[in-house]
């Protein structure tokens, strides 16, 4: 529930009150200002501990929380009276479950975990030495404040959790970084807004991420601005979980075919090595357990390269459960789709970050344009590293801090500032190596001064990076989240279809044969093959199956981390083979009924307020038969090079060999004969290609089938047996009688008399031979004529029209209002209610469309004589003389379209699973082969910079004298925010100084 209210700190004096919305979604409370950025807070219902209302002035609704940390949070409720009753009525109900859970107790546990709670503590310790009297004793340099200990008591070691920079240090010198000022004004702040699970996020606390983290408190920070602290609130001993069932797993099938481990193995010594973590076997290990944790437990995402850094990075900052729930947000909220096997988020921001490139620097778009430079060589890695990969350290950690407390638009800022900064230079690259190089020399000279001709000492303190970021968020603070988002879907049409395009065209490369099918034709197998996929798709545990040697036990703990629904890691011999899409039965019944027209029931539906078509899946043996007849390999399941090859076996056939292909069909032993249950079948597959031509012309023809299959069988069958005229005296006039009657009666009298009589023999005894059968088909005109042209011509391979996604752009009331009435549900009920009404009125029709569509009027040519038993064929005139119904077969489906052959695309035999960014940017049709070595080049090796080096905290001060010249050493603190206030946005609180004044004085007010 959701309610207006206006929010008030309840000490007086320390922050303005400010509007905005108050929700509750149990277990959570949560308050967005108006403008949605200045002020902000979520937190659990657990950490309330006291509501009370307050004795306001009348008309006054208004409560007031007491907070785990002591904090008060004063909450006036604007809106009507019932409604804020309502509200408190809930709120109350979502605090009983609350305490019924057990979860308060919980929070005492926790908040011991977050380092915050140390500082707080310490620093209350040691309140009666000043901040400006503090002494090397209580503080050290990086702003640590050390508690007293007596003599002989040794330091208990800290609760809170942390990273490798507890141990191996934190990038950069703590002097440099101002850590200890930092630590000051985060203390400050922390005391009165609440901490960890409590925080309340005001403007301040904005200025103060921009200043930069300090190093202790960055890993609590970004926990609590990603909001993966909640996940890891309510999920404790998850990651523990997860973490021992890999374990148990070592060494058996898990650590051996899973794609994602591998690779993670690959990458692990190339994770930040110049860091001296990652130069021991301790720093390895964590990371290795955090990238397998989550690509075990997420193995539709599994592992994609770029996390390695990422996650590197973040454990510098972060024990291996706070990295594990923040790879949780980052790649589920925060970037979604960056790290998937597609990458389709990253490419999709690629295209929105050039977009904006051509609207606010058109020179330089314009440039790169005329010179084919690739803007995305440079910009993939910045995006998918948040910077770490490209800057040093030290700087790119306060771009991130900045990103989890504003959001992925910082990307964009600093990206643009970056390509503003260096315009003059990068007029003049020509190439993308260059542009590389010239990125490179700037991103080694971000501690420069950015004005170091200036005469004046704090001036020549200003450095590169504090310019950046003063042009990322004072000249392109146009760029909001909600113009990423517009942008987003604005662009995510042509970024999805430009996936789609060349993972189609890669499908199609890879095949290893084509057959008579070419490669066009392929296109349109694999455009109708992912379509039936959207529509039916493959079940979790076709892509795990038993065919591959997994156990349904290894399926549940997701051992195949990294295959997605309905792909499977083809293992022969130990060598793991591509990773090939597959389908199973229900899906290719789906495939089928796009490709083939008996396969699918059209109805042409007539009610007299529409005309409409609708399409319907057949099930039938026939189509079960040929999904199991294409699956050579019998792994129960159809690869995309299965159904091509399938349909080179029937689509270009002449007449004898579509008549054998029919035949092996329905052979189901292999023999070379058919059985009569065989007999049977295929004249009943043969009823059901024919079941909605008009007439009777190919009921009758099947019928005349059956009744010379079996002439010809028992024929056959009695010279086989060496029967003589003795042993068989009255069966062939008993059969002559029969076939005169098969031919009076009709499908369903016709089958039935024939398994009756097929009893007499085995059933399982050879009846009928391939010759035998082709000369049967050829009997018949119709048979002959189905069985030339009408069989092959049936398959139908057409282009896929392209559907576009669904967007928001229309907007408005009227748009959002047609997008909730025009939905699939509501058609299917307007379409259903229509049908009643054509009813009501009689005028309500529904006609099949034929699925070989030769003969439109309900006349029979005249069939050809048995060779065996002549009969005289009977006359059609009269039956002619009868209604006929005519409908035209459509014309778009007897068509075959081809298009212009795709260009040849380089054969690549050594496909790997996981997705590289180089592989990413080729797939979106954004760079050429050189422009993706360059991606890697820049991707893979970081360069290594010395500013990032550990600084020593007990080191001399002669680096520092500039420093200090500058910032006086002993001069307040709030010097530091210095550097962020030439470009802190203005935060409007959306009140009246009377409604401001209401606030103020409910600071006072007594409760209820």
């Amino acid at each position: 529930m959701e309610i207006s209210a206006v929010l008030t700190l309840g000490e007086q004096g320390i922050e303005d009150a400010y509007a905005g919305k108050l929700y509750l979604i149990p277990p959570y409370l949560s308050f967005t200002s108006l403008d949605r950025k200045s002020v902000r807070f979520t937190m659990p219902l657990s950490t309330v501990r006291r509501v009370e209302r307050l004795n306001a002035r009348a008309g006054v609704y208004a409560l007031s929380l007491i907070t785990w940390h002591s904090s008060k949070i004063i909450v006036q409720l604007t809106s009507l009276r019932p409604t804020a009753d309502a509200f408190c009525v809930l709120l109350r109900d979502a605090l009983k479950v609350e305490l019924q859970r057990g979860q308060m107790k919980v929070v005492k546990g926790f908040v011991k975990t977050c380092y915050s709670e140390h500082l707080l503590s310490s620093s209350s310790s040691s309140s009666s030495v000043t901040i400006a009297d503090s002494s090397p004793a209580t503080e050290r340099e990086d702003g640590e404040l050390v508690p007293e200990t007596k003599e002989g008591q040794e330091a208990s070691e800290p609760e809170y959790l942390g990273g490798l920079g507890l141990k191996f240090k934190f990038p950069g010198d703590p002097r440099k970084l101002r850590e200890a000022s930092k630590i000051k004004l985060w203390t400050t702040y922390l005391k009165t807004h609440g901490r960890n699970l409590t925080l309340l996020r005001y403007p301040q606390c904005t200025r103060l991420v921009q200043v930069g983290l300090p190093n202790r408190l960055r890993g609590e920070m970004w926990d609590t601005l990603s909001g993966s602290l909640y996940l890891r609130y309510n999920n404790p001993g998850v990651y523990d979980d997860v973490v021992r069932q890999i374990r148990e797993k070592t060494g058996t099938l898990l650590g051996k075919t899973s794609t994602s481990f591998e690779d993670i193995e690959k990458d692990l010594h190339r994770s930040l090595p110049e860091y001296a973590g990652y130069q021991s076997e301790e720093g390895i290990d964590a990371l290795r357990r955090v990238l397998q944790a989550y690509s075990y437990k997420n193995p539709h995402v599994g592992y994609c390269q770029a996390m390695n850094i990422l996650a590197a990075a973040i454990l510098i900052y972060m024990s291996e459960e706070q990295v594990f729930w923040l790879l949780e947000v980052l790649c589920d909220r925060l970037l979604p789709g960056y790290y998937s096997p597609t990458m389709h988020g990253t490419l999709l921001d690629q295209r929105v970050f050039e977009s904006l490139v051509a609207r606010h620097l058109p020179d330089i778009h314009d440039h790169f344009q005329s010179v084919d430079v690739q803007l995305s060589v440079a910009s993939l890695p910045w995006f998918l590293s948040l910077y770490i990969n490209s800057m040093p350290m030290i700087f790119a950690f306060r771009i991130v801090d900045c990103f989890f407390c504003m959001g992925p638009k910082v990307l964009f800022q600093v990206g643009l500032a970056i390509l503003k900064i260096n315009a003059e230079k990068l007029l003049l690259v020509q190439d993308d190596g260059g542009f590389l190089s010239l990125m490179r020399e700037y991103f080694s000279t971000l501690d420069d001064s950015a004005h170091p001709t200036s005469p004046s000492p704090r001036t020549r303190a200003i450095t590169c990076f504090q310019h950046l970021l003063l042009i990322s968020f004072r000249e392109f603070s146009s760029i909001t989240s909600e113009v990423i988002l517009a942008e987003r879907r604005k662009l995510r049409n042509e970024v999805v279809n430009t996936i789609e395009s060349f993972a189609k065209r890669a499908a199609v490369r890879n095949l290893r044969t084509f057959g008579r099918v070419g490669k066009e034709r392929a296109g349109f197998v694999y455009d109708a093959l992912y379509k039936a996929m959207c529509e039916e798709p493959p079940p979790p545990e076709l892509a795990n199956g038993s065919p591959y040697g997994l156990s349904s036990k290894d399926v549940d703990h997701g051992e195949m981390a990294g295959v997605t629904t309905g792909t499977l890691v083809q293992v022969i011999d130990g060598q793991q083979e591509k990773v090939e899409t597959k389908i199973g039965l229900k899906t290719f019944r789906v495939f089928l009924g796009e490709i083939a027209t008996w396969a699918r029931d059209e109805k042409v539906i007539f009610n007299g307020f529409q005309q409409r078509i609708d399409r319907q899946v057949a099930e039938h043996e026939l189509i079960d038969r040929l999904f199991y007849f294409w699956d050579t390999s019998c792994r129960g399941s159809l690869s995309f090079q299965d159904l091509v090859s399938g349909l080179d076996g029937v689509m270009f056939n002449d007449l004898m060999e579509s008549i054998e292909w029919f035949f092996n069909l329905h052979d189901k032993d292999k023999d070379g004969y058919l059985t009569k249950d065989e007999v049977l079948t295929l004249s009943e597959s043969l009823l059901f290609i024919f079941r909605h031509e008009i007439g009777d012309t190919y009921l009758g023809a099947v019928s005349r089938f059956m009744s010379n299959a079996f002439e010809y069988g028992d024929a056959l069958l009695d010279a086989g047996h060496g029967r003589g005229a003795g042993d068989d005296h009255g069966f062939g006039e008993r059969r002559g009688q029969e076939r005169e009657g098969y031919a009076n009666l009709g499908m369903e009298e016709a089958g039935m008399a024939e398994r009756k009589r097929a009893t007499e023999i085995s059933n399982n005894q050879p009846y009928l031979n391939l010759a035998t059968f082709r000369m049967v088909v050829l009997a018949d005109e119709i048979l002959e004529s189905f069985f030339e042209t009408d069989l092959a011509a049936s398959f139908r391979l057409e282009p896929v029209i392209d559907l576009e996604l669904p967007t928001h752009a229309s907007g408005g009331l009227l748009g959002d209002l047609w997008s909730n009435i025009a939905t699939s549900d509501n058609k299917r009920i307007f379409h259903k209610l229509s049908d009643e009404l054509g009813k009501t009125i009689g005028k309500h029709q529904v006609v099949y469309r034929p699925a070989i569509g030769r003969y439109t009027r309900a006349e029979e040519p005249r069939a050809r004589e048995s060779i065996l038993s002549p009969v005289p064929s009977k006359s059609t005139t009269g039956s002619s003389s009868g209604d006929s119904y005519t409908l035209a077969p459509s014309t778009s489906s007897s068509t075959l379209t081809i298009e212009p052959p795709l260009p040849p695309l380089p054969h690549d035999d050594n496909l790997a699973p996981a997705l590289t960014p180089s592989a990413a940017l080729s797939s979106a049709g954004l760079a050429t082969m050189p422009h993706l070595q360059a991606v890697s080049a820049a991707f893979l090796e970081r360069t290594p910079f010395a500013i990032d080096d550990v600084g020593d905290e007990d080191g001399d001060d002669e680096d520092d004298s500039e420093l200090d010249e500058v910032h006086g050493g002993d001069e307040d603190d709030d010097q530091v925010m210095d550097e962020v206030d030439a470009f802190l946005e203005a935060n409007d609180s959306g009140l009246s100084e009377a409604d401001k004044q209401v606030a103020r004085d409910l600071v006072n007010a007594k409760p209820m």
